[in-house]
C-alpha cells in the first residue's frame, strides 16, 4: 500500500532511477550491501515525501546521498539545502558523498558510514 505523502509520479520516478544507477551509485550500493549481514537495511531510490533518497535505511532514519556534478551548481546546492531541511524535519540524518569520494576513496566512505550506523547495527555482528 503506497504511503499517502508520496505521489504516484514520485514513485514512478524512483522505480526508473532504481534501474538506472550511476557508476558511483552502484559502488555505494555494493558498500551498503556489505552492511546488510550486520543488520543495516538500506533501500535504493526510496521516496520520502516529495523527494527520492538515493539510499535510505528507514528504521534507522538515515539517508545517504551520492552527489554528482549537478550538486555543485548554485541551484543544485539550494535544492540540496531544501531537501536536507525537509529530511531532517522528518527525523532523518543525511550523509552526503560526492562521486569521487566513493569511486576513489571507498575506505573513507565505509569508515564514515560505519561511524554513523554502528549504534543501529546488530550487537552480535559489531
Amino acid at each position: 500500500m503506497p504511503h499517502s505523502n508520496v505521489s504516484p509520479k514520485t514513485r514512478a520516478r524512483a522505480k526508473t532511477l532504481r534501474r538506472e544507477l550511476t557508476k558511483a551509485e552502484q559502488a555505494m550500493w555494493d558498500i551498503l550491501r556489505d552492511f546488510r549481514t550486520r543488520g543495516a537495511r538500506f533501500r535504493r531510490e526510496t521516496p520520502i515525501g516529495p523527494y527520492i533518497a538515493d539510499f535510505a535505511w528507514l528504521s534507522a532514519r538515515m539517508v545517504i546521498e551520492v552527489d554528482g556534478d549537478s550538486h555543485e551548481t548554485e541551484s543544485g546546492r539550494r535544492h540540496d539545502l531544501r531537501r536536507d531541511a525537509f529530511l531532517n524535519s522528518q527525523g532523518f540524518l543525511v550523509l552526503r558523498f560526492d562521486n569521487a569520494q566513493i569511486l576513489d576513496g571507498p575506505d573513507y566512505v565505509v569508515v564514515t558510514i560505519e561511524n554513523h550506523i554502528v549504534a543501529y547495527l546488530t550487537k552480535e555482528h559489531v
